[in-house]
């Protein structure tokens, strides 16, 4: 039977289209065809704009810090780079996915990208705490520090209530109740990934940044919106409960 494009879906599914519409672009920039290894994931559509938006946003960390002399608070920004970067990869590898057997090997592609990720994450906020143990060290005092704490704390949250949704639906009430939710998990994930860059922007307007690393803060702004601008239009919409119908966007039934 025909699709209301008048496509097979057969043969929509072979390209990589689907019902899933995404938020912008065409189908295909969101949808992993059939056969198609799942790492590719990592740069079909327009998610080469938010791989070359992440790793640079990475080298301008990177290079600015590895460019000074090196001391115990240089692994924050290291680690916390590193495990920023993982993230976007987590985030990826599964939105093009839609097949039971798609979703089931990006999840755990995803999950392991959150693990490494997470796990830098942790380590760099362990550097920055014992670095502020010291007298003389103020916590909290700047924007960067208000947002990494916000978005450690969220990250912590979004980690564990994903893994029990999907390793542990039980705790929910079952495998249906704990599905239900997903899309507030897909939600708070992109809110999370924003809040993220945020962090990261203001983290050029320290103390640090301004009398040490220098790093630019049209570099980092720049390389923030092409990540946003590469993830975005791969947000499926009918994730969220939501459903494109003649150029207007409305919750499914």
């Amino acid at each position: 039977m025909a699709s209301a494009t008048g496509i097979p879906p057969n043969v929509a599914a072979a390209h990589g289209q689907s019902e899933e519409e995404p938020l912008l672009g065409r189908r295909g920039d969101a949808s992993q065809p059939d056969g198609q290894p799942l790492y590719q994931n990592l740069w079909i559509g327009t998610a080469v704009v938010a791989q070359g938006g992440i790793w640079i946003l990475a080298a301008i960390i990177w290079g600015g810090i590895l460019s000074q002399k090196l001391i115990f608070f240089s692994a924050h920004p290291l680690l916390n780079s590193a495990g920023f970067l993982l993230a976007i990869q987590a985030a990826l590898i599964l939105q093009p996915t839609h097949t039971p057997e798609q979703k089931r090997s990006g999840t755990v592609a995803h999950f392991l990208f959150h693990v490494f990720g997470a796990t830098a994450l942790t380590a760099g906020l362990i550097i920055i705490e014992m670095n502020k143990a010291g007298p003389g060290h103020e916590h909290f005092a700047s924007p960067h520090a208000i947002l990494g704490l916000t978005f450690y704390i969220l990250v912590y949250i979004q980690a564990i209530v994903g893994f029990t949704q999907y390793y542990t639906p039980s705790l929910y009430g079952g495998v249906d109740q704990a599905k239900s939710i997903y899309k507030y998990h897909r939600i708070s994930g992109y809110v999370i990934a924003t809040l993220g860059l945020a962090t990261i922007c203001a983290a050029t307007w320290t103390t640090y940044n301004l009398n040490v690393a220098h790093i630019q803060h049209w570099a980092v702004i720049v390389a923030s919106v092409l990540v946003l601008a590469g993830t975005v239009p791969r947000i499926r919409l009918s994730k969220f409960g939501l459903k494109k119908d003649e150029g207007q966007i409305r919750l499914q039934s």
